[in-house]
């Protein structure tokens, strides 16, 4: 919020009439030199603005209980709606894989394993990009760390996909498909890539969306392609067959495939939950990568999203202090 104007004090004149040229001079320089402040320091201090997240850390919490009461206001199953959508996609998918045919077995498991990573990135950026708008009134008129505005909207869906999650692994335990001890530890440095990368992109949309309405219906058709462009519904070693013939210079369309970070960690849900090779013994879902190597892009997957959420914290902090003059 723009603090009141600075006005320069009236030029002292001298018993003639005329202005005192020294005293002008120095008083025209000093107005010259005066910048608009807002209600946010002039430079991001990452160390000094997460200890003041953290002291403003009851808004967030508030913001998120708020969201998930209004998400189930006047629903008599309320948070159980969460725990129906995967039991709905397992029944459908299962119908899916056994009755129509996919070519891949325990389709459902591989499908979800996939969604639960796209669902999380997809539901985040979607509600973040109105954080600040649908909080216009309290932006206006409370001074708080507007972070805390995306950060809920993910808090929501942490909600969810914890929810979502524990459905899954209840019906990975009880159906006796189970884990690998070989690969469920990509588990959690998949989901760190994920929470890293989600947490920038929607910053950065939730605050060019303040400045720029036309963000919001962008972002429906960009998310539309991310997902075909991501492994979700269709195996992931299929597309490297396909996409490795057509390499120049030992570099192929397979790897320009992989640039896609989100592309990287879902195949890294997919590897720590599902392990269904085929009648031959060859896994037809998972590229031909080893855990090791999948390990490494992970984890470059995660540097690069901290890094972008670093430039992306940074302007979100720049553009917040105008936040109430353009809403």
């Amino acid at each position: 919020m723009l603090d009141s104007p600075v006005r320069a004090p009236t030029p002292p004149t001298s018993g003639s009439g005329s202005i005192e040229p020294a005293r002008g001079a120095c008083e025209i320089a000093t107005v010259a030199d005066l910048t608009e402040r807002t209600s946010e320091p002039p430079k991001l201090r990452i160390g000094r603005r997460i200890r003041e997240l953290y002291l403003y850390r009851e808004i967030l919490w508030n913001l998120v209980r708020k969201e998930l009461k209004v998400k189930y206001t006047a629903s008599v199953l309320g948070a159980v709606w969460s725990l129906l959508n995967p039991v709905v996609f397992l029944a459908v998918f299962w119908f899916v894989s056994v009755v129509l045919g996919t070519g891949l077995a325990d389709y459902p498991v591989f499908l979800l394993a996939g969604l639960l990573a796209w669902n999380l990135f997809n539901v985040s950026l979607s509600t973040g990009a109105q954080a600040v708008i649908s909080n216009a009134n309290l932006v206006k008129k409370v001074y708080f760390p507007r972070e805390i505005l995306p950060l809920a909207t993910v808090g929501v869906t942490l909600v969810d996909l914890v929810l979502q999650s524990a459905v899954f692994i209840a019906f990975l335990l009880v159906s006796g498909y189970g884990f690998t001890a070989a690969a469920v530890w990509l588990y959690p440095l998949a989901f760190g890539a994920l929470l890293a990368f989600t947490i920038a992109v929607t910053m950065w949309v939730s605050s060019m969306n303040v400045r720029y309405r036309d963000v919001q219906h962008l972002l429906g058709l960009g998310l539309l392609v991310w997902f075909w462009f991501t492994p979700i519904v269709y195996p992931a070693r299929l597309v490297q067959d396909k996409l490795s013939e057509y390499a120049v210079g030992g570099f192929s369309l397979w790897d320009a495939y992989l640039l896609n970070p989100v592309a990287t960690i879902v195949l890294g849900f997919q590897r720590a939950l599902y392990h269904t090779p085929g009648a031959d013994g060859v896994d037809r879902a998972m590229p031909d990568v080893s855990i090791t190597w999948l390990a490494g892009m992970l984890g470059l997957v995660l540097f690069g999203s901290l890094a972008l959420l670093y430039l992306t914290w940074r302007t979100y902090f720049r553009m917040s202090g105008d936040f109430a003059e353009e809403l």
